[in-house]
């Protein structure tokens, strides 16, 4: 193996780090202005792959080797590969819960019981329930979500906004849930305890939250929605006459969210309830395997299908054009342009921590502080930089709690302001970016743009804005003795 080089890689200068974030944010517009909604499946990626490429010739120009500069991009994708199988198992998720009739059934029931002025504002509100018992954001808009933006279509409502409320909703239960990941994650990197930084949260959470809840009431009292009952009755007419409809059929959602509130490991559970909705179909939609398979009712021949499912999708045609493509979804294949986003955009990020450029742009951010208001503000910022370039919503949590951890002691504010600025933004502004792992699995679940949903995302952003204000006011700042040299 090629030893490291004899001499020490020299230390970027803050115009070099700021020139390969010059490019991807000039790639990324040129692709979008060319390729418009297609952009995410391509163009996008070489955007990054363009940025990554001039990152690399400043590593070179300041004396890092190919290996390292390699033996980064592998460190930084590794980081991504659990989010990555989870996503594959995602897809095959959607695909059986399509064949079993499990979501088909939460659609038809959402029609029934759901009143489209008050939809946006129930859709925050069931999402932000779930999530907060189950503790992921990611779950809850890959099942309840799915089936909510069902019940939109079924509708006739704006989709962006049905998506912006799932995802306010479904980041509101995941922030202030127990057994949320990054939830741990934000006081073990400030230094603090889970329950208190939940309750530091709640003073901004909870505000954004109900304001959030209220746009969406007022969005939803005046919409004037085109759809009438007997375009619902028809929906659930089609679906009753292609599915059987039935509250059994939703048990393995039962059993999904059971094992995910119960703190079970997200790949496995994920992947199982894929799983268990091959064997529900094959039981309870025989009608619906055996039509897949052309008549053909041996279990080989079913077998098959679940296969299929998993793998490539569910396929029906119900003689609704609406509700064809609202159920013709899912499959591992469906989340592989997901996949090949991740990957482009971690690599590039990765490149830019090994080469010390991100560490060199977000210091110069920390030499510009002058007051506690400003401190907060650099911070949210930073981590929502973080999420741009790394991808990655648990680097834009650690980079910048490791970056300004010393700084909150030494200005004498309690470790809770830093836990919770972090995930104001790091864990929020993640679902708001197209190419972040956490923007590109809301689009494979959902089915919409983080381009389209973001306006819509009413709490993602609201709170943020609402750590600023406090920051500015002192309100709610919690204060320590200072240290000039240790963070508590």
């Amino acid at each position: 193996m090629q030893p490291e080089n004899a001499t020490a890689p020299r230390q970027p200068t803050i115009f070099q780090a700021f020139i390969p974030l010059i490019v991807l944010v000039i790639s990324l517009g040129t692709s979008v202005y060319l390729f418009g909604e297609d952009s995410s499946y391509g163009p996008n990626q070489i955007a990054l792959w363009v940025s990554a490429g001039v990152a690399v010739l400043i590593g070179f120009y300041n004396k890092y080797s190919w290996e390292q500069i390699e033996n980064g991009i592998k460190e930084g994708i590794s980081v991504a590969l659990g989010a990555m199988l989870i996503i594959l198992a995602v897809g095959s998720l959607i695909g059986t819960w399509m064949l079993s009739g499990t979501v088909p059934t939460m659609i038809y029931y959402g029609l029934e019981l759901i009143n489209p002025n008050l939809f946006y504002a129930a859709t925050a509100l069931i999402c932000g329930i779930v999530a907060l018992a189950i503790g992921s954001s990611w779950t809850t808009a890959a099942t309840i979500g799915v089936a909510l933006m069902g019940v939109a279509a079924g509708m006739d409502l704006s989709l962006p906004i049905a998506a912006g409320a799932v995802v306010s909703g479904s980041y509101f239960g995941d922030k202030m849930s127990p057994l949320s990941d990054t939830t741990n994650l934000a006081p073990a990197v400030a230094g603090n305890e889970l329950f208190a930084h939940i309750r530091y949260m709640s003073y901004t959470a909870i505000p954004a939250y109900v304001i959030a809840l209220g746009i969406f009431l007022i969005l939803g009292l005046n919409t004037d929605t085109n759809v009438s009952l007997m375009q619902l009755e028809r929906m659930q007419l089609d679906l009753a006459n292609s599915f059987e409809i039935s509250w059994l059929m939703l048990v393995p959602l039962a059993v999904l969210l059971y094992l995910a509130g119960t703190r079970k490991p997200a790949l496995p559970t994920v992947f199982f309830g894929a799983l268990l909705g091959g064997v529900w179909a094959v039981f309870f939609q025989p009608e619906v395997v055996v039509g897949m398979a052309d008549g053909d009712s041996s279990a080989v021949a079913q077998l098959k299908i679940v296969w299929l499912a998993l793998t490539s999708g569910f396929s029906i045609d119900t003689g609704s054009a609406q509700l064809n493509d609202l159920l013709n979804r899912g499959g591992m294949e469906s989340m592989m342009n997901t996949i090949w986003l991740i990957i482009s955009a971690m690599a590039f990020g990765a490149i830019m921590e090994k080469l010390g450029l991100l560490e060199r742009l977000f210091m110069g951010v920390l030499k510009m502080v002058k007051s506690t208001g400003s401190l907060i503000t650099a911070t949210l910022f930073t981590c929502f930089g973080a999420n741009v370039l790394t991808a990655d919503q648990y680097m834009a949590i650690v980079i910048p709690g490791r970056i300004f951890r010393e700084e909150y002691a030494r200005r004498g504010l309690d470790s809770r302001v830093l836990s919770r600025t972090l995930e104001d933004s790091g864990t929020l502004t993640s679902a708001l970016i197209p190419w972040n792992t956490c923007g590109v699995f809301m689009f494979g679940a959902l089915a919409v743009s983080p381009l389209e949903y973001a306006p819509f995302a009413f709490f993602n952003w609201l709170v943020p804005l609402i750590a600023i204000i406090y920051a500015y006011t002192d309100f709610r700042i919690l204060k320590i003795e200072p240290t000039p040299t240790t963070a508590v």
